[in-house]
Parts: structure tokens; sequence; C-alpha cells
């Protein structure tokens, strides 16, 4: 099914301007499964009839890749070409569904000219429930369902949003499960760091089948994340577990919009 999303260059050629710009990334923009949590969060956005828009083919990666992986000139060539089409269109605030992104959009770019009010989708979506905007017509879905969260390390240890992707899924008529290593004491995922590029090092365990073990740990039927990274490290590890069938990996977004009734993402 097709889904209208407005770009800054649709909207600037019409007078218009949007309340809030929502940065996509390469991984929500390129990997299928990324993709799914993508559409979602647009769903939310459109039943909300939220006044949003994205930059479509002229955005870039943020650089953070590079930068993490220690290519400061790359990062600096495409952090620098971002803010200038953001500038350009004059933008302010800015919602991204990758804590990757709203890491560095919203700590690094101020540096380089880019400074806008960046807010992670967990703590947008929250927004939203706080002023009553979003309602779930489809919470029975989610009866005796038990749910463990992951805390991405951008999101928590880096940027400190512990409760906001936990408010939203309280939201559900769920169980709330935790792990052995949540919130400042969380476990990361593997992908961060650029690691999601690298060849990995030899060692007794991959690092995401350690996480996917302590999520397994307290019998979840639902592994909830914020990132796509980590759902992606998440999913691989309970695939080599052949868990899932039993036991689902999804973004906050998906849940939500399921809990909306928005299916078919």
């Amino acid at each position: 099914m097709d889904i209208k999303v407005p770009t800054m260059a649709e909207m600037a050629a019409n007078g218009q301007k949007p309340d809030v710009l929502f940065w996509v990334g390469c991984s929500g923009s390129f990997d299928q499964r990324a993709q799914r949590i993508t559409r979602a969060f647009v769903k939310i956005l459109n039943h909300l009839n939220i006044k949003y828009a994205v930059l479509g083919t002229e955005e870039s990666c943020t650089g953070d890749p590079a930068k993490r992986a220690g290519n400061e000139f790359v990062y600096q060539m495409l952090a620098m070409q971002n803010i200038e089409v953001m500038n350009n269109y004059g933008v302010q605030e800015i919602v991204t569904t990758c804590p990757h992104c709203f890491n560095i959009l919203k700590n690094e770019y101020p540096a380089l000219g880019g400074k806008y009010r960046v807010r992670h989708h967990a703590q947008y979506l929250q927004e939203l429930i706080d002023q009553g905007k979003i309602k779930l017509t489809d919470a029975t879905s989610f009866k005796g369902k038990r749910i463990t969260y992951h805390d991405s390390c951008y999101l928590g240890r880096a940027n400190e949003i512990y409760e906001a992707p936990r408010k939203v899924l309280e939201l559900l008529d769920a169980e709330l499960v935790e792990m052995k290593s949540c919130k400042t004491k969380g476990l990361c995922c593997g992908a961060g760091g650029a690691q999601m590029f690298k060849e990995e090092e030899h060692g007794k365990l991959r690092i995401n089948e350690a996480r996917t073990l302590e999520a397994l740990e307290v019998q979840p039927d639902i592994v909830a994340s914020a990132c796509p990274f980590c759902n992606t490290m998440l999913t691989d590890g309970v695939k080599g577990k052949d868990m899932q069938v039993s036991v689902k990996v999804f973004d906050i977004a998906e849940l939500i919009a399921q809990g909306q009734g928005l299916d078919g993402f």
C-alpha cells in the first residue's frame, strides 16, 4: 500500500513549512527490515495529522559511521552538506528513529553550524501520548504478553534517555520485564561505533548473542528496541537460537502502530 510522505522540497514549492523534519537515516531508508520501522512511524504521523516532511533524496548519511571509524574528513564533508540543505530550508525541529543519527545531529552538528531541536522518536511518541493524541484501539493484542526492552547505547548511556521508551511501552496492555543489564548498565547489541560495518574480532561469544541470551532469560514474547541497528542484531540473535517463531523483535513505533490498528507496515 502506498503511503504519502511529503518532502521538504514539495512543501517549500507550495509555500509551506512543516512543524518537524523526519530524519529517516540510511538504515531506515535502505535496510528492508528497518524500512518497516520507518513505515510504522510514518503511519503514526499521518494518522495523527502531524505536519512533517522528509528530505528525501536530499538527505545524506549523517557521517556517524565514518566519524566512529576515525574518518573525520568524510564525516565533516557529509555533515556540512546536510547542514547546508537543512539551513536553506530553515529547519528547526528534527525527529529520527535512529539513536545514532539522533546523537550526532543533537550533540555534534552544532559545532559545524547545525543547531536544531533534535528528538528521538521515543521522546516524540511519549510527548504525543502525554498530550493524549495517541490512544490505542487494539491494546488487547498485547494482553498477557511479556515485553522486555533493550537500551540502545546512543539513546541510553550516551544521552540518558531511559524512561521515554518505557513510558511508550507502558501504554500497551502488557507486562514489561527488565533484563539483567539495563538502563545505565545496559549491554551493547554489538553494532555501535561502526562495529556494524567491520569484520568481527575473535572471541568466545558474539556480543549480540550475549545480549540475546540476557533477553531470553526473562522469557519474553516480544523484545522491544528503539534503534534499527539494535533491531538487526537482536533479530539475528533470536534467529541464531531458533526462537524467531515464539519471540518477536519489534521497534516501539511498530508496537504503537499495531496498537492503533495501523498494521501492514
